[in-house]
């Protein structure tokens, strides 16, 4: 598979499913799901299906039988070949080594804070604070019961990273938050101007050129 056929983990989970033993794809979502693995890659059937038949396209997977049980549908059964199992080792390798270029949806909202008010921001960031703390809660107790019932670290190192993002999230929105509130956010000044006059002076300045603050009386 190249390199550019690597852009969907549920794909990656599917070839790990498979290394472990064969299965239809029903059992590799209820696998997923048992190990909590929605939770780093997105799963749904339809999707699931789609990735396994362009799996078998590509010489990835290969069907191994078909079973049937009592009045459910028949199922295929698909296993992983040489070429899935170079495949899986190749684009683990990668996706461990080598960081990519991610666009979190957050971090695109920041790119266009100024189109709102810097009060509406606020007021949204303390909302978004308040969903990544409970959040965190959620995740430390789900830790604490991972912890009682033996389960080994390396089972939920996944989930541990979450934690590390959304913890530096949380700290760096409460660190923006009161940046804006207390005017240290350089470039509050104009801001704040540029919503005050949003009858004449379009919220979005173009990123070069007379409308972008420079010089004093940015903050």
């Amino acid at each position: 598979m190249p390199a550019k056929n690597r852009a969907n983990p549920l794909a990656l989970a599917v070839l790990v499913c498979l290394a472990e033993k064969p299965r239809h794809p029903y059992e590799i979502a209820t696998t997923l799901r048992q190990r909590q693995k929605h939770e780093s890659v997105r799963l749904n059937y339809g999707s699931l299906y789609g990735v396994v038949e362009s799996l078998e396209r590509r010489g990835m997977i290969e069907a191994q039988e078909t079973r049937r049980s009592g009045r459910l549908p028949e199922r295929t059964v698909y296993r992983l070949t040489e070429s899935g199992r170079i495949e899986l080792h190749d684009w683990l390798t990668e996706l461990l080594s080598t960081p990519v270029k991610d666009y979190p949806a957050f971090q695109a909202a920041l790119s266009f804070l100024p189109a709102l008010p810097p009060g509406d921001a606020v007021m949204l960031l303390h909302e978004r604070a308040h969903h990544l703390e409970a959040e965190l809660a959620q995740a430390a107790a789900t830790r604490e019961l991972a912890h009682k019932v033996g389960l080994p670290r390396l089972f939920w190192v996944e989930a541990e990273f979450g934690i590390v993002l959304r913890e530096a999230e949380l700290g760096y929105v409460r660190r923006l938050i009161t940046d804006i509130e207390s005017g240290e956010l350089d470039g509050t000044g104009w801001w704040r101007e540029i919503h005050e006059r949003a009858d004449d002076v379009p919220p979005t300045p173009p990123p070069f050129g007379d409308g972008w603050p420079h010089g004093e009386g940015m903050g």
